[in-house]
């Protein structure tokens, strides 16, 4: 049981105002397998999915620089959950000038071994996928919020709405990405993610919540949003990383912004000692940016 005054990893970051530029883990591909069943802490190891097929599968993801991503339908039954009998997946691209969905489909769980990771495989897809984080087992805090998240999502746009396993950032839950862009983003309430897809629609990011460009390292992301916040374009791909030095106090990120050059100097800092999770024991210090200049 919780200690006295305890309290979820997600109430704290939202009481210490957490930022959340720069948070997204890296990932300029990913591949998603359906796996219909209950997840355990791992969504591969520990669910359904035959142990001599799941750690292949994620190390020859992990190994081609793919990162895997269990999704699933929301609300199944549980003898839906015991009977699946087939898989899709998907590859996505999430390269700025790449952004691309390839969905497949298998009979037999074997086969997913076999699947192509170069984007020779599948249907190309032009509909987006909304991938809410629900993975409890993981965390408590992405089920309590991601489970509204992704039932308002599937109730407006049941077709490209999943549940997903972790993606990194449990203090910032509900935790959501959108494909194929890769927009990472973090508290998205329940009642604001329809306005987020559709700004995703539109061709926009929604400041609030973003946390990040998953194909872009977390110190370009920074920089990203802050001249997003000095420019007030929102439009998904204003700013194009053109280069990333590190220096003794911190980083220059050079940006493209429709032919514009935008210089941004990115410091860093520690915040106070932290629980950032609702399974931490040990408080510790986090990497913050901010910003130094930009011109």
């Amino acid at each position: 049981m919780p200690e006295p005054g305890w309290a979820p990893c997600s109430d704290r970051s939202l009481e210490r105002d957490d930022p959340l530029p720069g948070t997204a883990g890296l990932g300029e591909r990913w591949l998603l397998v359906e796996i219909e069943s209950a997840w355990g802490a791992h969504a591969f190891f520990s669910s359904a999915l035959d142990a001599r097929i799941a750690r292949p599968l994620v190390a020859r993801a992990e190994s081609a620089g793919i990162r895997p991503l269990a999704i699933r339908r929301t609300r199944l039954r549980a003898e839906e959950r015991r009977s699946q009998t087939s898989w899709r997946w998907a590859l996505v691209d999430c390269g700025p000038q790449s952004a691309s969905i390839r969905w497949g489909r298998v009979d037999r769980v074997d086969d997913l071994l076999g699947v192509p990771l170069d984007g020779s495989a599948g249907e190309p897809s032009d509909d987006p996928v909304f991938a809410v984080c629900t993975h409890a087992r993981h965390d408590q805090c992405c089920a309590v919020r991601g489970r509204p998240v992704v039932e308002a999502l599937a109730r407006s746009h049941p077709e490209q709405t999943w549940e997903c396993s972790h993606l990194g950032g449990d203090r910032f839950a509900a935790t959501m990405i959108l494909f194929p862009h890769g927009l990472l983003y973090g508290r998205v309430p329940a009642a604001e993610a329809g306005a987020v897809v559709q700004r995703y629609s539109d061709g926009l990011v929604e400041r609030r919540y973003l946390r990040g460009r998953t194909s872009l390292s977390p110190v370009a992301q920074a920089a990203e949003e802050f001249a997003r916040e000095q420019s007030g374009d929102d439009r998904i791909d204003a700013y194009r990383v053109v280069s990333e030095h590190a220096h003794p106090h911190g980083w220059t990120v050079e940006l493209d912004h429709d032919g514009e050059r935008v210089v941004v100097e990115v410091g860093e800092r520690l915040s106070d000692p932290l629980l950032s999770t609702c399974a931490a024991t040990v408080l510790q210090r986090v990497r913050e940016f901010e910003l130094r200049s930009l011109a």
